[in-house]
């Protein structure tokens, strides 16, 4: 560490889930696991809406987005946790806390903002079946992607210069595994009212804009399903937002946890682990929600699976008979 007469520090201490040792290879193969599983099943979701025309429609062109935001959301974290496992060690540089912090409050934010534009886009569907593709033209669902990163990139810009402000004395741990906004502030030794203020009152102001702005697209949707008379076409509504609901309901359910736990007295190990549900686990489901659920996310797989085992059927074939 060096301290200067700014108190410029190298390098923070992340402590982890747990610092007993016989645990650690445990929570190496269970997030090893759960990485992988979050990588593949997120970037095999992609690639069959990618190969499937019949997916080409706005409802997967923002799924597809947000797959791929789901794993950069998890490799923000958790790759640098294994390391410090298979290492034994627990440093993080300052440098490379900043930019951990700045691209983990990037992606879940714009996880927030993704959702709430897919709830959009099935408020219009149901809401709006007649105009749909007229209204969720191509240039409109660009340019929803395009807002969302671009209001996350800023809102993590906000968040981020409030923490390079901060000095910081002796006490470098963050009792997490990764570098948490409000963990890192409560280290500082200079003044973090400023700090906690932005935090506070950004974080509310953008939970509150994305929740309400789902809730007044869900409202909507409640209301046109109540309005169709038969129970065939109340179901087929409601089965057609069935997975996003679930997973909206995943995503801020894990946040008011991690909310409410840090919210208690001695809470810093609770906190950590209720963060492993919407930091890994979440982004982990999210594959399996929307794929067991929906049809033509199975069709796709299945077709998409076909083609990629028949190209290696092929190039097998190719290498035997030169």
């Amino acid at each position: 560490m060096e301290k200067g007469n700014d108190t410029q520090i190298s390098a923070f201490l992340l402590l982890g889930l747990s610092e007993e040792p016989e645990i650690q290879p445990l929570l190496f193969g269970l997030f090893l696991s759960m990485y992988l599983i979050t990588v593949f099943g997120n970037l095999l979701l992609i690639l069959a809406i990618s190969s499937d025309s019949h997916l080409h429609t706005p409802m997967y062109f923002f799924l597809a987005n947000l797959s791929f935001v789901d794993i950069c959301f998890t490799s923000t974290t958790v790759p640098k946790m294994l390391q410090n496992i298979q290492t034994h060690s627990k440093v993080i540089t300052y440098a490379g806390c900043i930019t951990q912090m700045y691209f983990f409050i990037l992606f879940v934010v714009l996880d927030a903002f993704l959702l709430t534009v897919m709830a959009y886009d099935r408020h219009v569907a149901i809401c709006q079946p007649l105009h749909y593709m007229v209204i969720m033209k191509t240039q409109l669902c660009a340019l929803l992607v395009l807002l969302s990163w671009i209001v996350s990139v800023l809102y993590s810009l906000l968040q981020t210069s409030m923490v390079l402000r901060l000095s910081f004395c002796t006490e470098m741990a963050i009792p997490h595994f990764f570098c948490e906004l409000n963990q890192v502030i409560q280290l500082a030794c200079s003044d973090t009212f400023l700090s906690n203020m932005v935090m506070y009152f950004a974080a509310m102001f953008m939970a509150t804009g994305t929740f309400f702005g789902i809730l007044y697209s869900y409202s909507k949707i409640a209301s046109s399903i109540h309005r169709i008379s038969s129970a065939l076409g109340k179901s087929k509504a409601f089965s057609t937002c069935a997975s996003h609901l679930s997973v909206v309901s995943l995503f801020f359910c894990t946040s008011l946890g991690v909310y409410l736990s840090s919210a208690a007295p001695q809470s810093s190990h609770s906190t950590a682990v209720a963060s492993v549900m919407y930091t890994v686990v979440t982004p982990m489901l999210n594959p399996f929600i929307y794929s067991l659920r929906n049809k033509d996310i199975k069709k796709a797989l299945m077709r998409f699976s076909g083609m990629a085992g028949l190209k290696v059927t092929t190039i097998l074939e190719l290498k035997n008979h030169p």
